[in-house]
């Protein structure tokens, strides 16, 4: 028996779900008239719900500078840059900007995060992309084109600086940033991995030290041509075409295995007067899954890097641990060395050891560990905690690193069903029980952790410690009615 939840992001660092229209191509090859709605992983965690203000529509008349204010220099630095982009923009494509989006620019360089997160939210729904969408005319068709991705990565940064403790944000863009060859070409998948790694980067307007991307926009043609803006000279970026293709590849494969019985959960597929519709975060994944690896197949003397958002199995074989992240290699591997499974575990141990105390090991029980969540799980109560406090206080901080090692452990966990012997087996669920057991220690409460380690217990006859994973989680978060039914169906398991 394998359980999931019936989504798994919620919790998770920025990776809330929201409902995104994008271009939909039919299967003659022509372009509908209509969208394809989907739910997309890993944009903006920002409640849409928030009350916005009303507000007229004048434009500032220059860039403001940020320098007057006491905003992190980092941040500053990547908003004048967006607001330079944004401003180029309008040159050559002659287009006007809505004087909304410099209001939202002025908002966010005094660090008036509620009218910054309101006037976002008026443009974002006028970009008609997610729930509650309007059509405003002075907005919206401007939000059509390459003018949006940077101002969804503006208001994306601002939301990580102002949530994060800024030691641990700082901490963990630069152990990413650091760890990548420059040249490279880097895939962020969460909130934090798209947006803080963006604005603490050199540059990443010129893609410097290296290409920042996010593989859950890539079925968005604006993203498309937005890349293609910033680094089409440097590296091949998909073009309509190859975007056309992907969908039209996905939907040929998914009418093959509905006929067959062999849709993948999540996968919601109609035909409608003789067309393909499809929806769901599992075919808008696959669609951008296809782009991915269009654009590794196009640059094969690059490097590429990759934070996982969504979990895709036909990338596990191709994946390295690479301290908080995953190196992309360009053929499969047929197996993690033990020299790399031991680089991992020390990088890891040192992390915990510093973030959680010198208390989590190999040998760490179940029942340590779930006493270890009770105590200080949800970030409180914190006089005798052995490990870092700041961390441990921040929400943000403690989400962002549990995905990263649930992600790492996910992957050691596809090797152990897919091992070539049962030494590898043993190695790989050994890795992938230890890494989970990290990544709990960080955030009992992430329903991304708590189904994939109780797939990995269950897996292998280990029902009991199962149902204490679930049910010291239940003691934090006594009204989740998922995790009620997640233990009603273990314990029948026993």
């Amino acid at each position: 028996m394998k359980l999931s939840p019936r989504c798994h992001a919620d919790s998770e660092p920025g990776a809330a779900v929201r409902e995104q229209k994008i271009k939909n191509f039919n299967l003659s090859g022509q372009m509908a008239d209509d969208v394809m709605t989907v739910r997309i992983l890993g944009e903006l965690s920002r409640p849409m719900s928030r009350s916005l203000y009303l507000l007229s529509l004048s434009m500032p008349l220059c860039l403001w500078s940020f320098q007057a204010t006491a905003m992190d220099p980092d941040l500053g630095q990547f908003l004048y840059a967006k607001q330079q982009q944004i401003r180029h923009f309008s040159d050559t494509a002659d287009k006007r900007i809505p004087g909304i989006i410099w209001r939202f620019y002025d908002a966010a360089g005094v660090e008036d995060w509620e009218t910054t997160s309101n006037l976002f939210n008026q443009i974002s729904a006028a970009s008609q992309r997610y729930n509650r969408a309007t059509n405003d005319s002075a907005i919206t068709p401007a939000l059509d084109t390459a003018l949006w991705p940077p101002i969804a990565e503006s208001d994306g940064a601002c939301e990580q600086f102002h949530e994060w403790n800024n030691r641990w944000l700082h901490r963990y863009g630069k152990e990413i940033i650091n760890s990548i060859p420059p040249g490279s070409v880097y895939f962020g998948g969460t909130d934090p991995g798209r947006f803080i790694i963006s604005a603490l980067c050199e540059s990443q307007v010129t893609g410097k030290p290296f290409f920042t991307l996010t593989q859950n926009q890539l079925a968005d043609s604006s993203y498309l041509e937005y890349l293609r803006s910033m680094y089409g000279k440097q590296i091949k970026i998909p073009s309509m075409g190859d975007a056309q293709q992907a969908f039209e590849d996905y939907t040929a494969d998914v009418v093959r295995r509905q006929a067959e019985g062999l849709l993948r959960p999540g996968e919601d597929v109609k035909i409608v007067d003789g067309r393909i519709q499809v929806a769901g975060q599992v075919a808008v994944m696959a669609i951008n899954g296809l782009l991915v690896r269009k654009i590794l197949d196009d640059n094969p003397s690059r490097e590429f890097y990759v934070e996982e958002s969504f979990p895709l199995e036909w990338m596990y074989p191709y994946l390295t641990p690479h301290g908080l992240i995953f190196q992309f290699n360009n053929k499969p591997r047929p197996a993690i060395t033990e020299a790399e499974l031991l680089k991992d575990r020390r990088y890891w141990k040192d992390l915990t050891d510093e973030t959680l105390g010198n208390w989590l090991d190999e040998k760490t029980s179940v029942k340590e560990l779930c006493d270890f969540a009770y105590k200080y799980g949800l970030g409180q109560r914190l006089a005798n905690y052995p490990g870092d406090k700041e961390f441990a206080a921040n929400d943000e901080a403690r989400k962002c690193f549990s995905k990263l090692r649930s992600s790492l452990a996910g992957m050691y966990a596809w090797r152990t069903q897919n091992a070539a012997d049962a030494d590898e087996r043993r190695r790989m669920y050994e890795a992938a029980d230890y890494a989970f057991r990290q990544s709990y220690a960080f955030c009992p409460c992430s329903p991304e952790v708590v189904y994939r380690y109780v797939n990995l217990l269950l897996a292998h006859q280990r029902t009991d410690d199962a149902i204490l994973i679930v049910k010291t989680v239940l003691r934090l978060t006594p009204d989740n009615g998922q995790l009620r039914d997640l233990l009603s169906q273990l314990e029948k398991c026993q």
